[in-house]
């Protein structure tokens, strides 16, 4: 393999020839390989928003007049075909990675600086051009890149969680559609409650999940603040006076995002606060993700020991030794995933907190727990809406028998025979293996008209008038 030599502060090294990284990446390859097995590449919406401040800062020093026209416009045209989809491959290193992202700002520098220079007429590693440092990272530090950038591509990834979140509620919303007329048992502490249809069921799934859009582009909207121009320490050592104001302008033309300069660069550039906050929000989706696949395998238990009121699509067989069994294999998939969500969300917490004074060093492994949360509620959404939700049918006859052999139907009842009355019922039902319905008439305490008017769904799933005015 051709090589070329670079050097750095520790010394020289061996760089592939056609690599347009350079020591400072080869070193942090080395140094982190498979870490996690999850490189900055795997996630393009990073290399974009990698790139994408390394052009607003270019933009900043070419208007301020301290980076030449050629080079500022080598650089610009470099970020763009960086954020047009090119050299992606060209970020091998791995997520988590100690030195608080350095390696990953200095990826994105040497990429820039030696694709600038094929971009002048240069040859890669000519860097008395074009430099990752003096030129790229120009009026920059890691400390307020790096997270500038992984702020920027977390919204760029929340824009998608969220398209793909609203499809599942789409998909739920549509079922409760199919399912407004099939009648069943509502359930509080697993016992038989009172009825409902299995239409308002997955209605309230939808609802419940469509409260989180809200609450993911909220948080989301905390990483428009952001520190560009603290440089080291929140000082502003290295830059220009006007150099912040510039940057985030053009960060706001290349982003189409409306990004806000920190109050006070001191304390936004070891704050963790946004990525905290925004990973309780994938917390709180995965929860709530969970319980509902936990309500889809007890709906759909048995199919003769259990519930049995929903079918869910068969996907692959569930035993290698009982015969004809069948798991939900999508939603405890799910259910897995979201535990990994809410382990993911106490390391954002426990790295959050470890910021000592003037830097938090702990970000990177922030970055990998909540691009990966992000990447598998996904992927796992789109699994759950494609293979499961979808597909679910009902077992209507069986659930509208399980209402009428109910004793929880007495408390449809409630209001015109009274507590009292219909404790006694429920209580004889229970002992004697009855219906409600047929103590109900044998004891005379109501007409079958009456009865029947009661029992009616229409009245038994939403408010009505039972009581006379006093």
């Amino acid at each position: 393999m051709k090589t070329r030599i670079e050097h750095d502060l520790l010394g020289e090294k061996e760089v592939p020839a056609d690599a347009y990284y350079g020591i400072q990446t080869l070193r942090g390859i080395e140094n982190f390989q498979n870490i996690s097995g999850i490189t900055i590449g795997d996630y393009p919406n990073y290399v974009k928003a990698l790139a994408m401040v390394k052009w607003a800062a270019a933009k900043a020093n070419q208007e301020l007049e301290i980076l030449p026209d050629d080079i500022a416009n080598a650089i610009t045209r470099a970020c763009e075909e960086i954020i047009g989809g090119k050299l992606h491959d060209q970020f091998p290193v791995d997520l988590i990675q100690g030195g608080a992202g350095t390696s990953t700002n200095m990826n994105i520098n040497e990429v820039v600086a030696n694709r600038a220079l094929e971009l002048m007429g240069h040859q890669k590693g000519e860097y008395q051009y074009c430099h990752p440092n003096n030129h790229v990272n120009m009026s920059q530090s890691t400390n307020d890149a790096y997270p500038t950038s992984f702020k920027l591509a977390f919204i760029f990834m929340n824009e998608e969680l969220v398209a793909d979140l609203k499809l599942l509620i789409q998909a739920f919303r549509a079922k409760g559609e199919e399912f407004k007329e099939v009648l069943k048992m509502g359930r509080t502490q697993l016992q038989d409650a009172v009825p409902m249809t299995m239409g308002q069921e997955f209605e309230a799934f939808a609802a419940n999940l469509e409260e989180e859009v809200d609450r993911l582009n909220q948080m989301a909207k905390l990483f428009l603040e952001v520190n560009m121009g603290a440089t080291a320490i929140g000082t502003g050592i290295n830059s220009e006076p006007e150099y912040s104001s510039k940057c985030i302008k053009n960060l706001r033309i290349i982003s189409g995002e409306e990004f806000v300069l920190a109050s006070n660069l001191i304390e936004a550039t070891p704050d963790a606060g946004s990525s905290v906050m925004y990973s309780s929000a994938l917390k709180r989706l995965a929860v709530k993700l969970s319980k509902i696949c936990n309500d889809l395998r007890l709906l759909s238990s048995g199919p003769r020991c259990g519930l049995n009121e929903i079918n869910l699509p068969p996907m692959q067989p569930g035993s290698s030794i009982m015969p004809g069994k069948v798991n939900p294999v999508i939603p405890e998939v799910v259910n897995q995933i979201c535990y990994r969500i809410i382990g993911n969300d106490l390391t954002v917490t426990f790295a959050a907190e470890a910021g000592q004074l003037q830097l938090n060093v702990m970000e990177p492994v922030m970055v990998h727990a909540i691009f990966s949360s992000i990447k598998m509620l996904q992927k796992g959404m789109d699994r759950l809406r494609i293979l499961c939700v979808e597909g679910i049918t009902a077992n209507t006859q069986h659930c509208r028998e399980m209402v009428l052999n109910s004793i929880g139907i007495v408390t449809a009842l409630n209001p015109t025979l009274g507590y009292e009355n219909s404790s006694r019922i429920a209580k004889r039902a229970l002992k004697e293996n009855r219906s409600v319905y047929d103590l109900v008439l044998e004891e005379g305490l109501l007409t079958k008209d009456e009865l029947d008017q009661l029992l009616k769904p229409e009245s038994m799933i939403k408010p009505h008038k039972f009581y006379k005015k006093k």
